[in-house]
């Protein structure tokens, strides 16, 4: 089992940066690539970004390309999503998710979940 909790979330408003933080406890952090996705009222889950366990490989989806960044510290068994330019559809729960198997932006491919965190910007 791998637990993860997320913090960093909060109200901001557009233009503004934000910084998501994961923490994982339980198996070993650098066995799994991790994923941050998001979930706004009324939508589906959405992939954002994601990193190869060992952080040599990152990918985004096209809307947050060059305003949010992913890292890992397999140190510290973390995740951070670094997100600057925020913009209001960015408003959603931002979950970080672990995936021991294939290198994916599919949420059927992760295997733990966090609760999640809200983020909200305004205009």
């Amino acid at each position: 089992q791998v637990q993860l909790v997320e913090s960093g979330g909060g109200l901001v408003q557009a233009g503004g940066s934000l910084t998501l933080s994961c923490a994982a406890s339980g198996r070993t952090f650098s066995d799994y690539h991790m994923g941050w996705f998001r979930q706004a009222p009324g939508k589906d889950r959405e992939f954002v970004a994601a990193i190869s366990w060992n952080g040599r490989t990152t990918i985004y989806t096209d809307s947050v390309k060059g305003r949010f960044t992913i890292s890992r510290d397999n140190a510290k068994s973390t995740v951070t999503l670094q997100m600057n330019s925020l913009k209001p559809e960015d408003t959603a729960v931002y979950s970080c998710a672990a995936n021991r198997g294939v290198f994916s932006r599919r949420s059927s491919d992760y295997d733990y979940w966090g609760q999640g965190t809200q983020v909200t910007v305004s205009s």
